[in-house]
């Protein structure tokens, strides 16, 4: 059997390279569950535990010996490589669409490519290339999109016709294509050697490996990792690290402090082949037809293909597993459609023998992205897990990163989109999983245009006006778990064709969003925002006010009742958080952060703040609904329904202060409306919501009042050069790089974390700076849509990326706001990027492969306020997260 065949060959492998591992571990490999004698007896104590010993594991412990630390033990419940990474098919491919993944399988390539050389230990690495068809032109533009961010990071890679592809793949049927995209360096390894070699590397630099050893549960006292509990004894450490990976639910689930490891297992299907009559050479590109849903690549002279069917069977929701993953059952009545694309892809395979059909799990997340990082309730206790498949394409780069993180703090990329905080424990009910990972492998290969929204686990987080925004049109999206409007569907609008619209071009909702924006500016339009996170601190005394003021960039000493906009700094400067602070009382905040900081901001907020009683901080998200009222009349609308003066004179810009609205007591009203529009934002307890929406709504119809949603938003604030977390701001972007240096206390001589980065930015200059791009030649009507990620190029160079973009309506023109760098012409180090650097260049944006001229501004067009409630509203209002 072929699954047989490749772990007899591990093993040889591995023995090969570490004779003295028969001496340490077992004498005999034999698949018997009957325990066998363990000679070298486990530590008492360990600086780090890890657990797993896969690609994940193994990267982890050799990035980290790599990096000094020495004292690290690997358990593994069966034998090294036992599990998923055994029966991986073994493609390592950098075409992905997510910047960080995208780096992450880059350096995965060049660490497999040279790993035999350092250890001796063969892992297969042949330089294939890979070959991306597409039958469709949509999948084409998706593919010069990814083209793109390749070419200008260095990858190799171009976009090919469907003669090339013959001529590279002889084999390949290409009546349907339209095109392809070949990547000459993506390569071929066997996934097992791989993990050995790692394992054999980490071996010699200390690491301590001890196969048929279980992980029972990770002991966690005063939110810190203390020790692990094994089949074999305990270990005192002091850092944990999960690299289970489809177990590693169940193991974050077993500890008293549970920590929620949202993943669950799919079986996972590929053919495997005898040779053909003339043998596929070694070098031949593998092929991946994501309209056809599967992949091809050669194995041992025939083929080895698999897929992502589009009805997949998840398995082990009720956590029954095994120990070692045995071949599970042959499915061919599930496997007969992507049999079927194989065939008519590769019509030549009709004759061809079959070894066999492969079906092992593979762990899936809720969002398509792999889980890395520390735990939000458990200090020390790191994560790498949920790899959808892409394991070993992710596995270098991905352990490389988690032991940045560990030795030094943070990793030296922004892995925000894979860190486990972007999940909360609402994600990890075994329902949602389940139901929600049989829609994300499917989603491996369909098309994925800009703005598309999951359709499984919905309706989980809501505010208590979803049922009454719902019945008058409202179109819905989901961020963190909670739903929130995209935009409303005019009465007579034919709805199923706006749900269908998927494109990269003009959408259909364009003159949709064009009524909410031109509402906004003209009148005043309601936009539900409960999904903000809201915290409130408090302390007996000025504890509160002592750390936050440490804690946070900007000046929180403020009268009672004042809004500061402030940047929550970690000591490079970056922007863990950017949030709104209103001052309640002497002794009481009020914090309102981005949506998907939940549970990130607030672990960030109780790693730092003092351990001391006298300091409260609550989650009150849930105790609020939040409804901005934008537009010139909204002064008018609150001003009939709580009989109280809304004008500049009585209600100062960035002020806070409890009103009654219609009956309702206790409204927190603050004039900030997170656009630059004038308004204000109405924080109404929730059992009081429904009424104030109504009077709201009642009172507005007379100004001509709308509801209105986040894309309607999203225009509003990038055409006003407003910077959002989470999507232009990161932890590795200061406020001196986006023109927020009026937002930081360095002039007041109070010390706050990343204080010393910001001086040494103000004196010596910064090496990015936030820019807002105007397209030129651009037609909305017939051109691609700028969206996200597009390469900006400077005088023909490349020097950053867009972080975000929108139409705006008003400029009648794309907006996309992006970072530009100063990379010197012949050595290709980072310089500082001066305004003159900015101003006097000729910029344009890259849309897949297409280049569009663009016109540089550090400054938003000042003619887009005139029509403003009040100057310093403009400089300061908040620029959360949409």
């Amino acid at each position: 059997a072929a699954g047989m065949f490749l772990r007899l060959l591990s093993d040889i492998q591995w023995r090969a390279a570490h004779p003295k591992w028969r001496r340490m571990t077992s004498s005999q490999r034999s698949t018997s569950t009957t325990p066998e004698p363990h000679p070298v007896s486990l530590p008492a104590q360990a600086q780090v535990v890890i657990c797993g010993g896969g690609i994940m594991g193994t990267s982890v412990a050799y990035h980290l010996s790599k990096m000094g630390w020495k004292d690290i033990v690997l358990l593994e419940q069966g034998r090294l490589a036992a599990g998923t990474t055994r029966f991986c098919a073994g493609i390592v491919s950098t075409a992905r669409p997510v910047s960080i993944e995208l780096k992450m399988a880059h350096y995965s390539n060049k660490l497999y490519q040279q790993l035999e050389q350092e250890t001796g230990v063969q892992t297969g690495y042949m330089k294939t290339g890979s070959i991306s068809l597409a039958q469709t032109q949509d999948r084409l533009i998706s593919l010069k999109r990814i083209a793109s961010s390749l070419n200008v990071m260095g990858i190799p890679c171009e976009i090919i016709s469907p003669k090339k592809v013959v001529q590279l793949h002889p084999l390949i049927n290409i009546h349907d294509l339209v095109g392809a995209m070949y990547v000459p360096e993506d390569a071929l390894v066997s996934s097992a050697n791989v993990s050995l070699a790692l394992a054999t590397a980490a071996s010699r630099n200390g690491v301590q490996i001890h196969e048929r050893t279980s992980v029972s549960h990770v002991t966690v006292q005063k939110g810190r990792v203390t020790g692990v509990e094994t089949d074999r004894g305990r270990i005192q450490c002091e850092y944990f690290v999960n690299c289970a990976g489809q177990w590693a639910y169940e193991l974050g689930h077993s500890g008293e402090e549970p920590v929620h490891i949202p993943l669950h297992a799919c079986e996972h299907f590929y053919l495997l082949t005898h040779p053909l009559k003339e043998p596929l050479s070694s070098s031949l590109p593998t092929v991946v037809d994501p309209d056809g849903r599967i992949y091809i690549r050669n194995w041992q002279g025939g083929i080895l293909s698999g897929g992502f069917e589009k009805n997949p069977k998840p398995l082990f929701t009720e956590g029954r597993n095994q120990l070692e993953i045995q071949n599970l059952q042959e499915d061919w009545d599930h496997f007969g459609p992507l049999l079927s694309a194989l065939l008519r892809r590769m019509p030549g395979l009709e004759t061809l023998q079959i070894m066999q059909l492969v079906n092992c799990p593979e762990s899936f997340t809720p969002d398509m992205r792999c889980i890395m990082g520390e735990s939000p309730t458990a200090r020390g206790y790191f994560v790498l897990a949920g790899m959808n498949s892409a394991g070993i394409s992710y596995g270098g780069g991905a352990g490389k990163y988690l032991a940045e993180w560990m030795v030094n703090g943070y990793p030296s990329e922004n892995v925000w989109p894979l860190d486990l905080k972007r999940f909360g424990t609402l994600q990890s009910s075994r329902t949602f999983l389940r139901h929600r990972v049989m829609e994300v492998m499917p989603l491996m290969c369909d098309l994925k245009v800009p703005r598309w929204d999951f359709q499984t686990g919905r309706q989980l987080r809501t505010s208590p006006l979803y049922d009454r925004l719902d019945a008058q049109g409202a179109r819905w999206m989901e961020k963190h778990g909670f739903e929130r409007v995209k935009y409303f569907v005019p009465p007579g609008k034919d709805l199923l064709d706006l749900d269908h619209s998927k494109t990269f071009y003009k959408p259909d909702w364009f003159d949709i969003v064009g009524s909410e924006v031109k509402c906004c500016k003209e009148a005043v339009c309601v936009i539900d925002m409960s999904s903000f996170t809201k915290f409130e601190i408090s302390s007996t005394g000025d504890q509160a006010l002592e750390s936050l003021q440490y804690l946070f960039s900007n000046d929180l000493d403020v009268p009672v009742g004042h809004v500061v906009h402030t940047g929550m700094l970690n000591e490079k400067g970056g922007y863990e958080n950017d949030c709104s602070i209103a001052r309640l009382s002497k002794r009481s905040f009020f914090m309102i952060s981005p949506t998907d900081q939940q549970v990130h901001c607030w672990a960030w907020l109780k790693k730092h703040l003092p351990d001391d009683s006298n300091l409260i901080m609550e989650d009150v998200t849930w105790k609020y609904t939040a409804l901005n009222l934008i537009g010139p009349r909204a002064v008018d609308v609150l001003s009939e329904l709580s009989y109280a003066p809304m004008t500049a004179e009585h209600f100062p810009s960035l002020f806070c202060k409890e009103m009654s609205v219609g009956y309702a007591n206790g409204i927190r009203v603050m004039s900030i409306t997170h656009t630059g529009e004038p308004g204000f934002v109405l924080y109404i307890p929730i059992e009081y919501a429904l009424h104030v929406y109504n009077e709201v709504m009642n009172m507005g119809q007379k100004y001509g009042i709308r509801n209105a949603g986040y894309y309607a938003l999203r225009s509003l604030r990038i055409e006003k050069f407003f910077a959002f977390w989470g999507q232009d701001l990161d932890a590795f972007t200061t406020p001196m790089e986006c023109g927020r240096e009026f937002q930081v206390k360095l002039e007041k001589g109070m010390q706050f974390l990343g204080q010393e980065a910001l001086l040494e930015q103000k004196q010596n200059g910064v090496y990015k700076r936030f820019t807002m791009f105007i397209l030129e030649d651009h037609d909305t009507d017939m051109d691609l849509w700028p969206w996200w990620g597009e390469p900006i190029f400077r005088n023909g160079r490349y020097v950053g990326k867009t972080t975000s973009s929108a139409y705006s309506y008003t400029l009648e023109r794309h907006v996309c706001l992006g970072f530009v760098h100063h990379f010197d012409e012949k050595t290709g180090e980072e310089l500082v990027v001066t305004t003159d650097f900015i101003n006097q260049g000729e910029y344009e944006i890259d849309i897949a492969g297409q280049r569009f001229q663009a016109k540089a501004k550090l400054y938003p067009f000042s003619s887009l306020f005139t029509q403003r409630r009040r100057k310093d509203e403009v400089e300061l209002s908040g620029y959360q997260r949409e």
